[in-house]
């Protein structure tokens, strides 16, 4: 066992690459456009981000930024549960994921986010929709679902009030999603829009009637 920890820690110096455990606490993440809170789940602290419901756009800046760090290839993993707030409408889904490389002001990022009742509904096509990449301002779902259908969203078995592990490994213009520490991705975005030299913070996202949990932040920067 010795042995296998020590190469796994060779193989990562050798690779260039210096993975953090990021405490979140409230000095170290800052809300835009949603409601942030600490609570305990389990017997461990996680933290709690509710929608604005006041915001009605979709594919928003609605996330808790994480301060002082700065983020352009590596790969990002989360812990997240995803919960419908009690006054949702029927075309709520628990929107929860990730922002990433995120701009000055908040005025870009990129995002892969899950929809976790669509996870195991009866409807197909919902299901292909369990999963979105989009990019803000200009690539919202709604129009790359237009322009290029199918092309950034996939399948993955999800469902509300559960912990989701989500991995994203970013390099240049390319993404992966890994969902529950698959070894295959669920979604590859080979032309992130905003560019392969964009950088900037990471951000814990969630979208319209969603009360979101997030815990286990890792960050491996290369």
């Amino acid at each position: 066992m010795k042995k296998l920890c020590l190469l796994l820690v060779t193989i990562l110096l050798s690779s260039g690459l210096s993975a953090q455990n990021i405490k979140m606490s409230k000095e170290s993440l800052e809300a835009n456009q949603v409601y942030l809170s600490f609570i305990k789940m389990e017997g461990k602290e996680v933290v709690k981000i509710e929608a604005d419901t006041t915001i009605k756009g979709t594919d928003e800046a609605t996330f808790v930024k994480i301060k002082d760090l700065d983020f352009k290839n590596g790969v990002i993993e989360v812990k997240v549960l995803s919960r419908l707030m009690k006054n949702a409408p029927a075309f709520a889904r628990g929107f929860i994921g990730l922002a990433f490389r995120i701009g000055d002001k908040n005025s870009t990022f990129e995002s892969i986010y899950i929809r976790p009742t669509n996870g195991r509904a009866d409807d197909q096509i919902r299901r292909n929709h369990s999963i979105q990449y989009f990019a803000f301002p200009d690539f919202r779902f709604d129009k790359l679902r237009k322009t290029d259908p199918e092309k950034y969203e996939s399948y993955a078995d999800m469902g509300l009030n559960e912990w989701i592990t989500l991995r994203i490994e970013v390099a240049g213009q390319k993404a992966k999603l890994f969902v529950n520490n698959a070894k295959q991705p669920s979604l590859i975005v080979n032309d992130l829009k905003l560019g392969a030299d964009k950088a900037g913070n990471i951000g814990l996202w969630i979208g319209n009637w969603t009360e979101g949990y997030f815990k286990d932040l890792k960050v491996i920067k290369k």
